[in-house]
């Protein structure tokens, strides 16, 4: 049998392929040439991207060139530069408020549609606004500081915190009536979290979320939630996987550090903010100049504190910007003058009535014990420390009545330290991922805080031996002898000897009255 007998059908076939080739050809010709040219558009894109990053990178470099170098030294201005969920609320309400007069705050902070930097004796601006901001004030008269937070603490927080402020207007029938509700009880005196950055679109955005899910739930009737992680409760709320998956996480909550030290916020004054941020996300390795600008950012401040390290951080700010605006003086009548407490709700949003009397007596709770505190002449960084760990105390009271109060309406849903730990792997590393950015700059926040945390307590150690050369001169050289990891270690046994030589005269004394008694 010949070979074309064998295979008449393969030869049938191989003909019309041949027939084809020509048109396939041009296909894939067509294909490559399409290849080439996307590939081209890319290669501009990158291009057009490396070189607006870059140029931003270096103009931000030029203008911090010719500030003051001194960033030890507390200016006329001082800029907190509030990063979502790190802590700062505290600070700003139990060390800033004791330290500085609502009249030198400059008005509507944390409100840009209202801000006002240049108003006359302005000392204190404390804000989610980004860097930008600085453009708006005199650069070379104002001291910067800010507060960061392990990235993956910070996007958990910032998720739950969205949950919480959106799940308090559930009381309403239904979203039209909520979002009716919060622009009508606004007052002129108040500002709204939905007023605020990133609040005013993670909230809006979370709140048409939770009322969906509860219209579904309504549809469905009697629906039961068997899984106990807040986190993947999809028949109550958004889970976080899609939520760290969004547009609007991307572009506000991912390397959220980051872009607001370096003024790249959707928030920013800047006009090529934009621009430089997408090209950021959109080629990771362009990151390197936006972190470095970062890096440069918090080694100018007066003060970085860590949201980790929170008793070491106060101490740190008591003693680093603390001391400096105690030592500035106050007015003649500042002993006898109160300061006026705001109430917390004038930073928050306003509540619906049916929780609006609790939050109110939390905050008042506070003002009551906060008002007793006036900045006075005689004030110190120690009294100053004991003021703020009273505050913190009912401070953090009132939030957690606020939050638990807000989280019953989507129940069996709830935050707490101990949930966290349901968070997947998975998860966790997505996270680390999208903030790739955040994680290196927390690496470098916590060298910056090592570094100025060492060197207060050389400075508080190296004061505290001075002060040995006030006693007399017997007492002195037997301290000047030791060296000071030694009297420090003294410190204790003596307090110890004190403790029973007081407890021997108490016992002493309660023996002679029982004497006399007797006789």
């Amino acid at each position: 049998m010949s070979t074309r007998s064998r295979f008449p059908h393969n030869m049938v076939w191989n003909r019309g392929t041949m027939k084809l080739n020509p048109i396939w050809k041009l296909v894939a010709i067509g294909l490559l040439l399409l290849a080439s040219v996307i590939g081209s558009f890319a290669e501009l894109d990158f291009g057009n991207c490396e070189r607006v990053v870059k140029n931003w990178a270096d103009s931000s470099s030029s203008r911090e060139e010719h500030v003051n170098n001194d960033k030890r030294s507390l200016k006329d201005l001082l800029f907190f530069l509030h990063v979502p969920r790190t802590g700062g609320r505290t600070y700003f309400h139990c060390f800033l408020r004791k330290l500085y007069d609502s009249s030198e705050e400059c008005p509507r902070s944390y409100d840009k549609l209202h801000f006002n930097p240049r108003k006359e004796k302005c000392k204190l601006l404390a804000t989610h606004d980004d860097y930008s901001v600085m453009a708006k004030l005199p650069r070379e008269r104002t001291s910067v500081m800010t507060i960061v937070r392990d990235p993956i603490a910070r996007v958990l927080s910032t998720y739950e915190f969205s949950v919480e402020v959106a799940a308090r207007f559930l009381v309403h029938p239904n979203l039209t009536s909520a979002s009716r509700m919060s622009s009508r009880i606004r007052k002129s005196n108040v500002i709204s979290t939905l007023d605020i950055w990133p609040w005013k679109y993670l909230v809006p955005w979370m709140r048409e979320d939770l009322f969906a899910r509860r219209d579904a739930r309504k549809v469905k009737g009697v629906v039961i939630i068997e899984d106990d992680n807040p986190y993947d409760m999809e028949e109550m709320l958004m889970p976080l996987r899609k939520y760290l998956d969004a547009p609007t996480a991307h572009d506000i909550i991912h390397n959220g550090a980051t872009f607001q030290i370096t003024g790249l916020t959707n928030n920013s004054y800047l006009s090529e903010a934009h621009e430089v941020r997408h090209c950021v996300q959109k080629f990771k390795s362009l990151g390197e100049h936006v972190l470095q600008v970062a890096k440069r950012r918090l080694d100018s401040m007066l003060y970085v504190g860590l949201t980790e390290e929170h008793r070491e951080s106060a101490s740190l700010f008591a003693n680093v910007v603390g001391s400096q605006v105690l030592s500035q003086g106050v007015p003649s009548d500042a002993t006898a003058k109160t300061k006026t407490f705001r109430s917390e709700a004038s930073v928050t949003i306003s509540e619906p009535r049916s929780d609006k009397s609790n939050i109110q007596n939390g905050t008042s709770e506070v003002a009551s014990n906060i008002t007793t505190e006036a900045k006075s002449g005689n004030m110190t960084v120690k009294t100053l420390m004991e003021v703020y760990e009273g505050c913190i105390t009912h401070l953090r009271k009132s939030q957690g009545t606020r939050r638990a109060n807000s989280l019953k309406r989507i129940s069996p849903a709830n935050f707490t330290k101990g949930t966290r730990t349901r968070v997947p792997r998975e998860v966790i590393q997505q996270i680390k991922l999208l903030n790739n950015l955040d994680v290196e700059l927390f690496k470098y926040a916590k060298e910056i805080f090592a570094k100025e945390h060492e060197l207060v307590s050389k400075k508080l150690i190296s004061t505290s031996k001075r002060s040995i050369g006030d006693l007399p001169s017997e007492i002195r050289s037997v301290f000047g002898e030791m060296g000071d990891e030694k009297l420090w270690k003294l410190l204790p046994v003596a307090l110890i000897l004190l403790l029973l030589f007081l407890l021997f005269l108490f016992v002493n004394a309660r023996r002679r009255r029982t004497s006399k008694v007797k006789i």
